[in-house]
């Protein structure tokens, strides 16, 4: 006595049930609005919804709290709206919910959005410089949602002239080897239940570049050198050598020139030239030359003719005779 009184004050907190998303309907198709509604039930104080799409926080959402029935406990809804596209396809809608009762552990719900879209077309070449002879493969990549069925493939507006050169597999388009009737727009078209999208492709086919292998060019050279020298020399050997090589019809069969044989040809017919050469030198040389009249000789250091005629005929037995010859 006296007696004595205290007051505490105590705050119950109610715990949000888990949150339940609707206003979903599956499939959607691309370009409609969706509108998804997150609810949660029985938190005290009112409970915090938040929404994210690929991790990624949507702040453009619409909140109501209401009060249960019991008049303790809150009621909260969150909308969402927004339109869908191909690249919402299989994309997990979240909604969170916060609250201190939660002891940091939020509770979610979420939702997987399935999108059905027309068809995408591409064609792929094989190659980026189709060439005369070479094949070619055009590939049709076409993505959707359902998958589009087996490709069409025309060629300028209708069918494929050639099947049996142009093979389609699946999504392919197989040309064997290319011509330049090839030349022309060619059509790829992928359908689905949704719709049907197509591409095009317009073929040039080019021509092959002429190239000339040095190894094709040195036999050429080395035949008309050869068939020269042996115009020179007349030797029937290297004559019947040469005319085999310039044969088309000998060159059928091998796969490549004898370069040991034709530098062995060449070295020989070289070898008969210069010894032709020298041998016709020494001919000329020994039979040919300036000789000089009884009367001319002794005659340079005369001062007249009659003193020349007498110092002629007085050295002729011991004048020096004067030849000329070619080196």
């Amino acid at each position: 006595m006296p007696v004595k009184t205290s007051k505490a004050y105590l705050t119950v907190l109610g715990v949000p049930e888990k949150p339940q998303i609707s206003g979903f309907s599956s499939p959607v198709m691309e370009g409609d609005l969706m509108q998804l509604t997150c609810k949660t039930s029985g938190s005290k104080p009112a409970a915090d919804i938040r929404w994210f799409k690929n991790d990624k926080e949507i702040k453009d959402v619409k909140y109501l709290k209401e009060e249960d029935a019991n008049r303790k406990t809150f009621t909260v809804s969150s909308t969402l709206d927004f339109r869908v596209d191909r690249s919402d396809d299989g994309v997990a809608v979240i909604c969170r919910v916060d609250h201190e009762a939660l002891n940091a552990t939020p509770q979610v719900a979420m939702q997987v959005l399935e999108i059905h879209y027309t068809p995408s077309v591409k064609i792929i070449p094989s190659t980026p410089f189709p060439q005369e002879g070479q094949p070619l493969i055009l590939t049709c990549e076409s993505k959707g949602k359902p998958l589009p069925e087996p490709v069409l493939w025309t060629k300028d507006g209708g069918e494929l002239p050639d099947p049996d050169r142009m093979v389609v597999s699946g999504r392919e388009l197989n040309i064997l080897f290319l011509n330049k009737t090839d030349n022309g727009t060619y059509r790829c078209e992928a359908t689905n239940t949704i719709g049907q999208s197509s591409a095009e492709y317009v073929l040039i086919v080019h021509d092959v570049p002429n190239t000339l292998l040095p190894t094709t060019i040195i036999p050429s050279l080395t035949t008309a050198t050869v068939t020269t020298t042996v115009a020179i020399t007349t030797s029937p050997t290297t004559s019947a050598t040469t005319s085999s090589t310039r044969d088309p019809n000998a060159l059928a069969g091998q796969t490549g020139p004898d370069h040991a044989l034709i530098g062995g040809i060449v070295a020989v017919v070289v070898f008969v030239t210069l010894c032709s050469i020298f041998l016709l030198g020494r001919y000329l040389a020994r039979h040919k030359g300036t000789y000089l009249t009884n009367e001319a000789k002794g005659a340079e250091d005369a001062p007249d003719a009659d003193t020349a005629i007498i110092n002629a005929e007085g050295s002729q037995v011991n004048a020096e005779e004067k030849k000329e010859y070619f080196i």
